[in-house]
């Protein structure tokens, strides 16, 4: 069965960069639509950035200029940069295949000082 693992978060200091993977053991994800959300603690989760199969991308308003999201043969980046503490939350990593979806289990991003 599939599942998405994360990892690559932890703690930052407002100003800085981390980059977040996501992988599938014993899976490639060439063949996924990709995403990545968020959720911080109270809200809603939300949609950070998208790319589809054939690599086009799209990124919410609140981090366009600053994640970019991409992808290798085994797995899906996003890369973060000027971290902001809003941006703390937990993130999560978002494949779909055939119409059915896959979730990883969240990674832990922190932004503070």
């Amino acid at each position: 069965q599939l599942q998405l693992v994360e990892s690559g978060g932890g703690l930052v200091q407002p100003g800085g960069s981390l980059r977040l993977s996501c992988g599938a053991s014993g899976f490639t994800l060439d063949d996924f639509a990709i995403a990545w959300f968020r959720q911080a603690p109270g809200k809603e989760r939300e949609l950070v950035a998208t790319m589809t199969r054939t690599g086009s991308t799209n990124y919410a308003d609140f981090v366009k200029g600053r994640f970019t999201i991409s992808r290798d043969n085994a797995k899906v980046y996003l890369q973060m940069n000027s971290l902001k503490p809003e941006d703390t939350a937990v993130y999560y990593c978002y494949g779909r295949l055939n119409s059915n979806d896959y979730w990883g289990q969240g990674t832990q991003v922190t932004v503070s000082s």
